[in-house]
């Protein structure tokens, strides 16, 4: 058997040859950050891995180290200001300066608890945005300051169209989605002075650990594959994709939220899903196994 650690076999175009860049978040084989490592090495990157003591003391990250050149682990919390201080301190001495920064972090405790969102904690709420919008800024800012990034770099984080959109079941991470792309907005002009871009990927749902903790996400993942012309982007897929935007083949692509989920968020409806839809509404049973008239509309 394969190992899972190891690349398959397949073309790669030195995108990213003589670049060095630091992934913040991957946390084991089925994450993004994970895949996004692993191909930056492979297209010619030399990388830093971070993440916090647990994930590093407990997952498997030192195998992502190996398969990626023996790259410097460095432990840090994003959520607090010394820690990313320190990080970048760590990162100049063991590599120096970067040429990119991944952000590949998010949690909510809520959503682990399937607390309603009209209930929300609101301790962990302010946790849910701290780690996974306000951590994308404390990072760039504890960058600069270090004189950490180097001129013409690029800076990518992670997104989701719950942003943008309605989900129910992502609950306060589609706000804090919402302000990690706001962020990305905001940082932009001040970057570009630098020709330093920041941009933002909206996955499609991905198997990933934090992704199969959402309540209802096996039927996310099920209907956004169905309703994408292309299907669902993988963890693998979405890598590849990270990768032109850390090269230099993007040099004047900044300040967007950019959508890597075959086609699903340019969709209205497919025909097969309308008919669906309309046998649900005439099948009495049907529709009150799935709850439907919690969620019809008020007249």
């Amino acid at each position: 058997m394969e190992s899972a650690y190891i690349m398959p076999d397949k073309a790669h175009y030195g995108l990213l040859k003589g670049k060095k860049g630091i992934i913040f978040g991957p946390l084991d084989e089925s994450s993004i950050g994970w895949q996004i490592a692993l191909h930056a090495y492979n297209e010619g990157a030399e990388i830093a891995i971070s993440n916090v003591a647990t994930a590093l003391r407990f997952g498997n990250i030192d195998a992502l180290s190996k398969a990626c050149g023996n790259a410097p682990l460095i432990v840090c919390d994003a959520s607090r200001d010394e820690d990313v201080n320190k990080a970048f301190l760590e990162l100049k001495e063991q590599i120096g300066s970067v040429d990119f920064i991944v952000h590949s972090i998010g949690m909510s405790q809520n959503i682990r608890k399937q607390m309603p969102y009209e209930e929300l904690n609101y301790e962990w709420f302010m946790r849910t945005l701290d780690v996974s919008g306000i951590s994308l800024h404390r990072i760039v800012s504890s960058a600069l300051k270090n004189d950490a990034l180097n001129d013409g770099a690029s800076v990518l984080a992670l997104s989701y169209i719950a942003s943008q959109r309605n989900y129910w079941t992502y609950s306060d991470m589609g706000d804090a989605k919402s302000l990690l792309e706001s962020i990305v907005r905001s940082y932009g002009p001040r970057l570009a002075k630098r020709g330093i871009r920041i941009n933002t990927i909206s996955q499609s749902p991905t198997y990933t650990k934090a992704g199969s903790g959402i309540p209802g996400f096996e039927q996310m993942h099920e209907y956004s594959d169905l309703m994408s012309p292309l299907g669902n982007a993988s963890a693998e897929e979405c890598a590849e994709y990270s990768v032109t935007l850390l090269s230099d083949l993007t040099r004047k692509v900044t300040m967007q939220n950019l959508f890597h989920d075959g086609g699903y968020s340019s969709m209205g409806a497919t025909i097969p899903m309308i008919r669906l839809a309309h046998e649900v509404l005439h099948d009495n049973d049907l529709a009150e196994r799935v709850s439907l008239d919690d969620y019809k509309p008020s007249r």
